[in-house]
């Protein structure tokens, strides 16, 4: 079964038991989904079919035992007996922190922290830098590689540079590199880097790369990472280091991060992109066609999900690859939840989350480095096989995959799915 797939149905399944739990079905779940525009509750009115859809559809934000699980290792760190967890520090009681300078590539230190003198950075200093610098914000995890989310969460840490400036660098500091446990075995090393200036300063308004001990107000559990992994909000999965044990500042001037042995662009943000979580695989001729999905809302913002059911055997022209002159038509994206679930306390924003307001609103919407679910309604078409595709507009009318249609910097392919109509 491949990752999408499995993606695929283990959300069906979440939101079955979602709204299970809740003692409600089909339509009459509507009041608990969430809130639409005018346009979307026209055709919500008009198609029980498509309100029961959007009543299903997920949670906003995924449990933290229902992220999906693309961890590296043998054996994979959080499945090692509790007391070799204890022993390697992969617990909060003794969880140990190495930031030190580069042997190779030495940066300008005032000091260093190592477990050799006793000095390495413990849990319980990390929440005590944490009562003053913590922050939380909302990001999807997400493989370079897989093209669907793993997960939705408030991750919540200190920012990594806090912890850089307790070394009190001098000079020749261009690069942070990173790594977790890995078995004490070095072939099994997973390492990631990025420029000091991303980790001193926050662009555009983005979060600052943290490290990680909450996710959605829970201790992040070792599965996840726990007790500290690092979080670079615009960035994929490979970036966000599980297990941390070891912050390297150097003067290196490059990456070489493990996701480079293949051949993978290992500085290129979050893509936006549009995929399918119901479709009607069989319909009848004349019968409306009921779609729902979610968008990944990448670096550059999410305007608009288009639409397109073509028939399957419709010739097109080669110079026009992506379909950028096809008859696309606009999907509905579905406004903040009244429910964000994910096991949030009181099903709560928590306070000072970065992105919303005091009252636990998004400022903005789609928020960016987020998903979010859309639907559309399609009219009903005589029979044959059909062509389903899905695509993302950016907030500079940039349609996907452009303006990264590469595969190697993250997923962006136009998804395509079979209807039949008979």
């Amino acid at each position: 079964m491949s990752d999408l797939h499995r993606f695929l149905e283990n959300h069906a399944a979440l939101s079955r038991r979602y709204f299970l739990r809740l003692g409600i079905t089909g339509s009459a779940a509507i009041g608990l989904s969430p809130l639409l525009s005018a346009q979307a509750a026209d055709s919500i009115s008009k198609s029980p079919e498509l309100a029961k859809a959007i009543a299903t559809l997920g949670s906003f934000f995924t449990p933290p035992e229902a992220f999906q699980d693309v961890s590296r290792g043998k054996p994979l760190p959080h499945s090692i007996p509790d007391d070799k967890r204890k022993e390697v520090g992969l617990t909060r009681e003794t969880w140990k922190l190495e930031v030190i300078s580069d042997k190779e590539h030495p940066a300008k230190l005032g000091k260093q922290f190592t477990k050799a003198d006793g000095s390495a950075i413990d849990f319980e200093t990390l929440l005590k830098l944490g009562e003053k610098h913590a922050v939380r914000f909302a990001k999807v995890m997400t493989c370079l590689n897989i093209g669907c989310p793993l997960g939705m969460g408030i991750w919540e840490g200190v920012p990594l540079r806090e912890v850089v400036w307790l070394t009190k660098p001098r000079e020749d500091v261009r690069r942070v590199f990173y790594y977790g446990y890995h078995n004490d075995d070095e072939g099994q090393m997973f390492k990631s880097s990025l420029p000091i200036g991303r980790v001193l300063e926050d662009p555009f308004d983005l979060p600052p790369v943290i490290l990680c001990y909450k996710l959605n107000g829970e201790w992040l559990s070792p599965t996840r990472g726990g007790p500290v992994r690092v979080v670079v909000p615009e960035h994929y999965g490979f970036k966000s280091i599980k297990w941390l044990s070891h912050v390297v500042l150097t003067n290196k001037g490059m990456a070489d991060d493990t996701y480079i042995s293949g051949n993978n662009d290992v500085d290129s943000p979050l893509k936006s992109l549009a995929a399918t979580l119901s479709f009607p695989e069989k319909a009848a001729a004349g019968q409306p066609l009921t779609v729902t999905g979610y968008a990944q809302v990448g670096i550059s913002g999410v305007s608009k999900v288009q639409v397109w059911l073509t028939k399957g055997d419709t010739e097109w022209p080669a110079e026009d690859k992506y379909f950028a002159t096809a008859p696309w038509v606009d999907a509905e994206i579905l406004s903040p939840p009244e429910h964000w679930g994910g096991k949030l306390e009181g099903d709560r924003i928590p306070a000072a989350t970065l992105g919303f307001d005091e009252g636990g609103k998004p400022k903005t919407w789609p928020m960016r480095l987020a998903k979010v679910h859309w639907a559309a309604l399609l009219p009903g078409v005589a029979a044959g096989e059909y062509t389903l595709r899905c695509r993302t507009i950016d907030e500079k009318g940039i349609a996907q995959p452009m303006p990264r249609p590469f595969r190697k910097s993250g997923h962006a392919a136009i998804e395509e799915k079979t209807v039949m109509v008979k």
